[in-house]
């Protein structure tokens, strides 16, 4: 079976613009969340949010793309340039149909059609710009893409929530598996505006706590909800050995799919034969892992799935368990290949990057990595991802 190897990874996150302005502070334990700066947030019971700083599209994108744009496109595009960067790829010397692209998407350019939806009702339908069309698209991140680096092979968009990103890298993993000698793939996603934060308050999953330290709490007693952020990672994904002198963060190894059963039903959720199903497609036992990335829903129903989960595959306290996105919110679809990205990290630098904020209240249950990063020598990674609505997703990453 082709092996498909992480080859380039570009990076946006509260935290830290960039591959290394993300893990520096990472390992610092520093935190992104804070108030709500693009807009006032005064009206809504939910007032904070992990935003990216220090990025100025401008620097990224043509003053001609700009107009046409919603600003998660724009850092999805500035995410892949740095990405092929990384990877030593340039796209103009290779083959068209030999490069493909596969990203995720949660819910499309939302501040692009904020701004239009104000200008209809304000305005009149007139003064709504044609580029609206696409720009809300789900699927746009993938076309702009493509469009940008020339990539005509297989393409597509996965759209499962928070799990989709890790169902765009599995995609993309079967193009190169068939043939296809370099996809581009992963997930950055933006929905901080008013109409997106309204989108997403029905689901009473939103923190409305004050306090950033205090707001996003997984796997603590306190825990009342997640707090939404913005952007994620872009990563390279090719066949091994597929050119001379390519480097490679490492093997995605493994993944798996599932959906939890209607609520009700008796049945248990979908985590656990997720987890096990991407273990066999890996060729792995749960001892062969040395960290879990989780989930980390930050709800106490959602939290206890998880740790059920874990603990019925690796025993209590069998694996280390560790929630970076504590530092940066839940950023949908750009979530979970940024938690790609952190474990490729680590399995680099051979250290565990901490949990911050929250408590140690699942500790006799979870060896959570709290507070300050854990040196290790990891070799295997498992990332764990889930959306709303029921979507499960589980991916094995192997040192190369």
């Amino acid at each position: 079976m082709t092996r498909a190897v992480v080859t380039g990874l570009g990076v946006l996150s509260p935290n830290g613009v960039g591959v290394a302005g993300y893990w520096a502070a990472t390992l610092a334990g520093r935190s992104g969340i804070g108030p709500i700066t693009r807009f006032d947030p005064a009206g809504y019971p939910a007032r904070l949010a992990g935003e990216v700083d220090g990025f100025d599209a401008a620097e990224h994108v043509s003053s001609r793309l700009l107009p046409q744009t919603d600003h998660m496109t724009r850092m999805a595009m500035a995410a892949s340039d740095w990405a092929l960067a990384d990877a030593g790829v340039r796209p103009a010397e290779r083959a068209e149909f030999g490069m493909g692209v596969v990203t995720a998407s949660a819910s499309g350019g939302f501040e692009f059609g904020q701004r239009e939806l104000e200008a209809l009702w304000g305005r009149g339908a007139k003064h709504v710009s044609a580029y609206q069309s696409f720009a809300w698209f789900y699927a746009v991140n993938t076309g702009q893409i493509s469009i940008r680096h020339g990539m005509r092979g297989p393409s597509g968009v996965l759209v499962a929530e928070q799990a989709g990103g890790l169902d765009a890298l599995a995609q993309a993993r079967r193009h190169v598996r068939r043939g296809t000698d370099l996809v581009v793939t992963g997930g950055v996603d933006s929905s901080l505006c008013p109409w997106g934060l309204v989108a997403q308050l029905p689901s009473g999953m939103l923190s409305t706590a004050a306090d950033p330290g205090a707001a996003y709490l997984p796997f603590d007693s306190r825990a009342a909800g997640h707090v939404p952020g913005e952007g994620g990672a872009i990563l390279v994904l090719e066949r091994a050995g597929a050119r001379p002198g390519q480097r490679s963060y490492g093997e995605l190894a493994g993944w798996a799919a599932g959906f939890d059963p209607r609520p009700g039903s008796g049945r248990p959720p979908a985590l656990r034969r997720t987890i096990e199903a991407a273990l066999a497609d890996a060729g792995a036992d749960a001892a062969d892992v040395d960290v879990v990335f989780a989930d980390a829903a930050g709800t106490p129903e959602l939290d206890r799935a998880e740790v059920a989960a874990l603990t019925a595959v690796f025993g209590t306290r069998g694996v280390p368990v560790t929630a970076p996105k504590t530092m940066t919110g839940r950023l949908y679809s750009g979530g979970a290949p940024l938690d790609v990205a952190a474990a490729l990290l680590s399995i680099r630098d051979g250290v565990l990057p901490p949990s911050v904020n929250t408590g140690g209240d699942a500790a006799a249950e979870l060896d959570l990595v709290l507070g300050a990063p854990r040196p290790a020598a990891p070799r295997t990674a498992l990332v764990l991802a889930r959306g709303y609505g029921g979507f499960t997703s589980a991916v094995v990453l192997r040192a190369a």
